[in-house]
């Protein structure tokens, strides 16, 4: 389905090849996180855990836009990303609980776990990477994500193995649409932008970031594609009356 004349697919995750319902505002997700983390004496109540959490997120993300993070790399950043880790650890230590990063992780991917309603590749997805794979084509994946859940949704999904190369915003402090994450990419692996296709599933964030940088881009209108989304100068596949077996 995808043309052939490329020799580098880029891919993004979450709406393009991987299908994902989370929901982080459930009131039972907070009531379980709340018991986890008293485990650990870290005591809150349940809308105290919610509204730390939220405020630890919005802070590190408004010190990130506003360049307060030490060092150059984070400054010049139009679209930051903050590691997630950092919040889980950030509301044990709040409470006076010295938890070490595996403590952290565990406790982000047991969030993930709890926000997940259900996590499933699109019909067709691996059928269509391994036929790109066996016509000597070079994959990556450029996502907007959290390493410490994405890395492990990959192997979840038996996917990570189709790919040349990975990266995720969160390893990096920025993501798309920002130019510099899709320069990383080609910086990194040497890819010429012209023989390298995008495919993403929002036509700001995938299609004019890869643009932006020269990539040629095809457009997947899926059910977590923003609502009302169509770009009008690239080719696209309608996945909610399509799939990748097409």
């Amino acid at each position: 389905m995808l043309p052939l004349q490329y020799q580098n697919y880029a891919f993004d995750f979450y709406g393009t090849l991987t299908d994902i319902r989370t929901d982080e505002e459930a009131p039972v997700l907070w009531e379980k996180l709340c018991l986890f983390y008293g485990y650990y004496g870290a005591l809150y109540t349940p809308q105290e855990l919610h509204s730390a959490y939220q405020r630890l997120v919005h802070g590190k993300e408004a010190q990130l836009k506003n360049g307060l993070k030490a060092g150059p790399h984070y400054s010049h950043e139009s679209y930051p990303e903050i590691e997630i880790t950092q919040v889980f650890l950030d509301l044990f230590r709040e409470k006076g609980v010295q938890a070490d990063e595996t403590l952290a992780v565990h406790t982000g991917q047991f969030f993930r776990v709890l926000s997940t309603e259900y996590l499933r590749l699109y019909d067709g997805t691996t059928e269509m990477l391994q036929s790109l794979r066996d016509a000597g084509k070079k994959l990556y994946l450029l996502s907007n994500a959290q390493r410490i859940f994405t890395e492990y949704e990959m192997h979840v999904l038996d996917i990570a193995k189709y790919f040349d190369g990975i990266l995720i915003s969160s390893d990096h402090g920025t993501r798309k649409p920002d130019r510099r994450f899709f320069e990383l990419m080609l910086h990194e692996y040497n890819l010429c932008p012209s023989e390298t296709l995008f495919i993403g599933n929002d036509s700001t964030t995938d299609i004019a970031g890869a643009k932006s940088v020269g990539m040629p881009a095809y457009y997947i209108h899926s059910n977590i594609s923003p609502e009302g989304d169509c770009p009008h100068d690239c080719d696209y596949i309608d996945m909610q009356f399509s799939s990748w077996r097409e």
